[in-house]
């Protein structure tokens, strides 16, 4: 096998924890190490049980605890913020909260309750963080060292902001970018850009782009950005911002360091730079989820979830032998779109022995899941399906 299989298999046995990964290994898994971690005031109601608790920011749905669902639960789904969030306060009143909306030709501050009467719009669509498959690079890297956890499908509800848009006069001469400005509250003293969390995305992203206020069927949460966020489907989670106050549409990108330097495709040891390429659109991507660890011969179920990235998934193969041989696994779940994600399953007569489960999506663009994903600084963007493979022993 491998060499970079076999370091990343470990990488991963660490990451799925159980007693089997903590027995094979002899090390104690990095779930067990997050276990004693309190869960924050704001993520109180989550299902600690389903998520490795990293930090009071970060926090990853387990492998083991994903299953293969079309929409992931709330309860369930990761938390990942770059600042710390506000008081549980803000959403008491969503209705009141206010959002200045720059860039068009009549502008002006509205609040989430004038705005609901301009429309409403549900779709599915994937969150996945930018460093979503960090643990699986080779080389070291900073950040939170997510598996395959900081992803789910989510079901947003909210305003066509284009809608909106269109009725302060359509966009102002020259805008180029649509641009989302959280609401944290910020350190005095501290220049704004170096840390308010600000981020622009192509405005084509206009076109398909919610002020979310309903996260699978319930009022948007705290936790995820409540009591408004700006969702643009098919974009990684950063561009989603949270708590959103402004949303504005610009001739330039933000100045923020977020912006600038932060979340930029870059060559290990460099620098981040604006001429970089920015975390903007996920890639195809799919990755097993059940059974995990150990199985009974026979007759088994393997399932997973597929995304397109931007583009819909169409399909899925999935390999017992760690790539050598591949088979067409059908889809489990219904088609809720271009931007979500499908579950998947092969039924495979498996004999007692080790297996190497791989899996492999395609999109409608013609893009197919590649083996590896070369190593970039900060770890983004992983999708090759030999570091997402999974070690599967049959008795």
């Amino acid at each position: 096998m491998v060499t970079s299989l076999s370091v990343n298999r470990r990488k991963f046995m660490l990451a799925a924890g159980g007693a089997t990964a903590g027995a094979a290994t002899g090390l104690v898994p990095a779930v067990a190490l997050a276990d004693d971690k309190a869960m924050p005031d704001y993520a109180a109601w989550k299902d600690k049980d389903a998520l490795i608790v990293h930090t009071a920011n970060t926090m990853e749905t387990r492998r083991e605890a994903m299953g293969a669902p079309s929409i992931t639960p709330s309860a369930e789904l990761y938390i990942r913020n770059n600042l710390p969030a506000p008081p549980t306060s803000i959403a008491d009143d969503p209705d009141a909260w206010e959002i200045a909306i720059e860039g068009v030709k009549n502008p002006g501050t509205v609040t989430l309750g004038d705005l609901k009467p301009y429309g409403v719009h549900t779709v599915a669509c994937v969150l996945q963080c930018s460093g979503n498959g960090r643990l699986f690079f080779g080389h070291e890297t900073s950040g939170t060292q997510w598996g395959v956890g900081a992803a789910g499908n989510v079901m947003w509800t909210g305003i066509p902001f284009k809608t909106v848009v269109d009725a302060m006069g359509g966009p102002a001469d020259g805008m180029k970018y649509l641009t989302g400005t959280g609401g944290e509250e910020l350190p005095a003293g501290i220049d704004p850009n170096t840390i308010m969390v600000e981020r622009s995305v192509p405005i084509e992203a206009l076109d398909e782009a919610l002020i979310v206020y309903e996260m699978n069927g319930e009022a948007l949460p705290v936790a995820h950005g409540g009591p408004a966020r700006l969702v643009a489907p098919g974009y990684f989670g950063v561009n989603n911002v949270k708590y959103v106050k402004r949303l504005a549409l610009t001739a330039k990108e933000s100045p923020a360091k977020i912006q600038q330097s932060g979340y930029r495709m870059r060559e290990v040891g460099a620098g981040g730079a604006p001429e970089q390429p920015s975390m903007f659109k996920m890639n195809v991507k799919s990755w097993m989820t059940v059974p995990m660890g150990e199985a009974a011969s026979g007759r088994t179920v393997l399932q997973g979830v597929a995304m397109g990235g931007t583009s819909p998934v169409t399909k899925v193969e999935v390999s017992t032998d760690g790539g050598a041989t591949w088979k067409d696994a059908p889809f489990t779940g219904p088609d809720l779109g271009p931007y979500a994600w499908r579950p998947f399953a092969l039924i495979e007569d498996l004999a007692p022995g080790s297996y190497v489960i791989a899996s492999r999506a395609s999109n409608e663009a013609g893009d197919t899941q590649p083996k590896d994903f070369p190593p970039n600084h900060r770890g983004y963007g992983h999708n090759g399906w030999d570091a997402h493979a999974i070690e599967l022993t049959v008795s």
